[in-house]
């Protein structure tokens, strides 16, 4: 597993933001993290993109979901059952979303390692490939006052409250039902609804904020992107879904 976190994120991570310093040698360690992770965030966008439709997709669903719930009310299995069967229907995966999230996990953990455990500034000249050059100086302090290795207050806060912005255009607001039946699974719904919405975001900050600024600035980034892409998605799929946020 070790040898898998090196040669597919560690090393790779850690060899292209070198490459982007020694051929980018006036761009500071922080600019080259913004300019990584819109990369990475390009590369995934035809995941993220599939995800972002199939949310919008569940959504269009709700009508059929709720009759599903009310016929099978007294049978959660089979209420189950056909939830899945109406999601193969309409060939939608309700899981899509979670892969993009997995895989920005070990991206985050080759950040720690690079930036906290590597030695930089200093490069270790083992571990680059034949066609990476070692640059003459790395600058670590982003935009001239921030040292990316230490922590960052301040871009723990943006990468918390971007985190709160971006949960709020992904998911809705939880709404009840009219008729007022409360049960454990709308309970637990509206619970999750509420956690994700406003606990994650303060969870994102401390984790930022405790980790190193490096963490917070990649978050801070990719929320934004994401912010952008599931804007853009959702404005051409369809247009009254950003007004109703």
């Amino acid at each position: 597993m070790r040898e898998f976190f090196h040669a597919f994120f560690y090393e790779p991570l850690y060899n292209g933001f070198i490459f982007f310093i020694d051929i980018f040698p006036w761009f500071d360690a922080g600019v080259v993290i913004v300019l990584f992770t819109i990369i990475i965030k390009l590369i995934l966008f035809p995941l993220s993109r599939r995800a972002t439709i199939a949310q919008l997709e569940i959504k269009k669903l709700e009508p059929e979901m709720s009759r599903i719930k009310e016929k099978y009310k007294d049978d959660k299995q089979e209420q189950a059952r056909q939830t899945m069967a109406l999601y193969k229907d309409k060939k939608i995966n309700p899981f899509s979303s979670i892969l993009p999230v997995l895989i920005q996990l070990p991206i985050i953990f080759a950040l720690y390692f690079i930036f906290l455990k590597a030695g930089l500034p200093k490069v270790d000249e083992t571990l680059l490939y034949s066609f990476v050059s070692k640059p003459e100086n790395i600058n670590m302090e982003f935009l001239g006052f921030i040292n990316i290795t230490a922590k960052s207050l301040f871009l723990a806060l943006l990468a918390g409250v971007s985190s709160f912005f971006q949960i709020r255009l992904s998911m809705p607001a939880y709404v009840e039902k009219k008729d007022g039946v409360r049960s454990f699974s709308t309970d637990l719904a509206k619970s999750m609804n509420m956690q994700m919405r406003y606990v994650f975001p303060v969870i994102v900050f401390f984790i930022a904020y405790s980790i190193s600024a490096v963490v917070a600035l990649y978050w801070l980034t990719s929320n934004v992107f994401t912010i952008v892409q599931d804007f853009i998605i959702r404005k051409r799929f369809n247009p009254s879904s950003t007004t109703n946020h």
